[in-house]
């Protein structure tokens, strides 16, 4: 019998090294991190940037329209939920964000390009692995070469280029890149990566890579299957050091600290008992996962999935956990995948000024604004498929 592609990634295989048992916590058995103020930062950085080179003509975003973003992606958290110690410390983080940005704007505003995509998700099936990368951006040099670059929002630090080697094992295999090139550059048979860059985006330097040779490709994949090989073994021992268990949030969990880190909790919230005595229902199951839903942000995206597809599955649209009732809040929402033909709709009818960046967003905002006329709206509504898109509206149950 075939075993199923192993979910991998760069940074699946860094926690591994990192630490086994920190492996196992966070992807078998899926219990989240705390929220890191860290990570918040450099999402809130890496959007930003996603928007400044998200046009596919220019003229690109202002400053003014750079930071207006950047405010308010930043303000899509509160502090809490970011992982701040104090509102203070936010807000502190949120003016270096700022000063970043204005800096990063001011250096390169002369020299801004169209890249050849910008926070794609590449993938690629093989070696039992079904590897995910999300690239922050990719410029094409012609004749089938590629730049990959890849921001970091921490101090400047001499990095190995494993993660950039990564990012070319998969790009150089992916069928799906080859066709973005080709849409650009017809004539191109096969694609290669041919400068990688980590760019520091607090100081502005970049830290430049070669493309890795046969060679170096080669014993970095022969060190991933080492790794993946040890994940399908379950081989899981914990590995701890001061520098891996200072900060470890399954401290409590883990059997270096006495906790029964060897058996599969039944409940995935940092802190919560474990309690492998008995099989629960599924009613008990939905309601655990409502109660973490509503009290960890951390891990809501897979929560929600979750969530709703044991609803579904019992055709509920509403359901009582201990402390909070879940009910869904429908909402059809068009998908413009074409946006090419969008591209050259709003051109034609003269409405390209109304969208700052032709993003799903503001394409939809095109189809309330009074001054778009029926028939221009039910044009753009042609364009798009309707997907149904569902929410979790919480309510707290009265004692």
């Amino acid at each position: 019998m075939t075993q199923p592609a192993l979910g991998f990634s760069y940074s699946r295989m860094g926690m591994y090294k990192e630490c086994p048992k920190k492996y196992e916590f966070r992807y078998i058995y899926r219990i989240p991190e705390k929220p890191k103020p860290y990570f918040a930062f450099g999402h809130s950085i890496h959007h930003s940037l996603e928007y400044l080179y998200s046009v596919t003509t220019p003229p690109f975003p202002t400053l003014t329209e750079l930071l207006d973003f950047f405010e308010k992606d930043w303000k899509q958290l509160s502090w809490q939920d970011k992982g701040y110690q104090t509102a203070e410390k936010e807000y502190a983080a949120f003016l270096d964000g700022k000063k970043m940005l204005i800096a990063y704007y001011n250096k390169h505003k002369d020299t801004f390009h169209i890249p050849l995509a910008n926070e794609i998700r590449a993938s690629l099936k093989v070696d039992g692995l079904s590897l995910l990368s999300i690239i922050d951006r990719i410029d094409y040099l012609g004749d089938g070469k590629l730049r990959i670059v890849d921001y970091k929002t921490g101090k400047t630090i001499q990095r190995e280029p494993d993660q950039l080697y990564m990012y070319q094992k998969v790009l150089e295999a992916s069928e799906d890149i080859k066709k973005v090139v080709q849409k650009k550059d017809k004539a191109v048979k096969e694609i290669q990566v041919a400068e990688m860059v980590f760019y520091y985006v607090p100081t502005l330097k970049e830290i430049k890579f070669e493309r890795g040779s046969d060679k170096v490709i080669f014993d970095f994949w022969q060190t991933v299957l080492d790794v993946a090989n040890d994940i399908r073994a379950k081989k899981f021992e914990p590995t701890p050091s001061e520098r891996t268990c200072r900060w470890c949030d399954y401290k409590n969990i883990c059997p270096v600290f006495g906790g029964k880190g060897d058996n599969k909790p039944e409940t995935q919230s940092l802190g919560a008992e474990v309690n492998t005595d008995k099989e629960i229902t599924a009613e008990e199951n939905l309601a655990n996962k409502i109660e973490e839903y509503a009290t960890t942000l951390q891990n809501a995206k897979i929560l929600k999935e979750e969530i709703i597809s044991l609803m579904k599955l019992k055709k509920v649209e509403s359901f009582d956990s201990k402390h909070f009732t879940a009910s869904f809040a429908k909402k059809e929402i068009l998908n413009f995948e074409d946006k090419e033909k969008v591209m050259k709709f709003l051109k034609e009818e003269d409405l390209l000024s109304k969208t700052l960046v032709p993003t799903q967003s503001t394409i939809e905002g095109l189809m309330t604004d009074d001054k778009v006329s029926k028939e221009q709206k039910d044009k753009l509504s042609s364009f798009a498929k309707k997907i149904e898109s569902i929410k979790i509206v919480l309510s707290k149950l009265k004692k």
